[in-house]
C-alpha cells in the first residue's frame, strides 16, 4: 500500500493522416498501396489514384508497401500544431530479374530426340522466297483480300469528288470516244453480244 500506483500513459495525439503515394521517377500516382501501422492491424488502402486518410496517432511508424516497389517507412512526427496531417509518399520500383525458363513439349529425351530425327528442315530464305513471290499465289491472295477502311474512305471520297466536279453540268458520255467505239466493234465481230444456250 506504500508504493504509489504507476501512472497511466500519456494518451497520444489523434491525427488524421492523408496524403497521396507517387513513383520517384515519374510522380505518377501508385495504386492501391497498402498503407499499415507498424505493430497494429489497422491501416488503410489508397486508391487508385494514390490517395489514402485514416486515423493515426502521433509518433506512429506508418509502412508503405505497393507490387513492384521498394518499401517505405515514415514517422509522423510529435511537433505537431494541428490534428491533420499531409504526406507525398514517394515509391521507388523495386525491379528484380528472373532467369530464363524455357518449356519444352516433349516428356523425356527420347521423345525430343524422336522428334528431331524426324523434323522436316525447311528450304532456305532464298527458296522460300521464291515459292512466295510466285504470281498465281500472289493474285490469290490480293483477289481474297477485302478493302480495309482506308480503302474505303478513299473510294467513297473520290465518288464525293467526281459528284462534286460534274455539279451543274452533265456528265461525261462516252457515245463520241472512238475507243469505246473500237471497243464495242471488236467486241461485237468476236460475238461477245450474241444470246448464250
Amino acid at each position: 500500500m506504500a508504493q504509489k500506483p504507476n501512472p497511466p500513459a500519456p494518451q497520444r495525439q489523434l491525427i488524421q493522416f492523408s496524403g497521396v503515394v507517387v513513383e520517384g521517377d515519374s510522380l505518377r500516382p501508385v495504386p492501391f498501396t497498402s498503407i499499415i501501422i507498424k505493430n497494429t492491424n489497422r491501416g488503410t488502402v489508397g486508391d487508385y489514384f494514390g490517395y489514402f486518410s485514416f486515423v493515426a496517432q502521433v509518433k506512429d511508424t506508418i509502412q508503405f508497401a505497393a507490387l513492384g516497389y521498394k518499401p517505405a517507412r515514415y514517422i509522423i512526427p510529435d511537433t505537431l500544431s494541428s490534428n491533420k496531417y499531409s504526406l507525398i509518399q514517394v515509391l521507388t520500383k523495386d525491379t528484380f530479374t528472373m532467369k530464363a525458363i524455357f518449356i519444352y513439349p516433349w516428356a523425356t529425351q527420347e521423345q525430343f530426340k524422336d522428334a528431331f530425327l524426324r523434323y522436316n528442315v525447311p528450304d532456305d530464305d532464298l527458296e522460300r522466297a521464291r515459292k512466295n513471290l510466285v504470281r498465281a499465289e500472289m493474285k490469290d491472295r490480293v483477289d481474297g483480300v477485302a478493302m480495309d477502311g482506308s480503302l474505303n474512305y478513299k473510294n467513297q471520297m473520290q465518288q464525293q469528288y467526281s459528284k462534286l466536279y460534274y455539279a451543274g453540268q452533265l456528265p461525261p458520255n462516252n457515245l463520241l470516244n472512238p475507243i469505246a467505239w473500237m471497243q464495242f466493234i471488236e467486241a461485237w465481230k468476236k460475238g461477245d453480244f450474241k444470246k448464250k444456250n
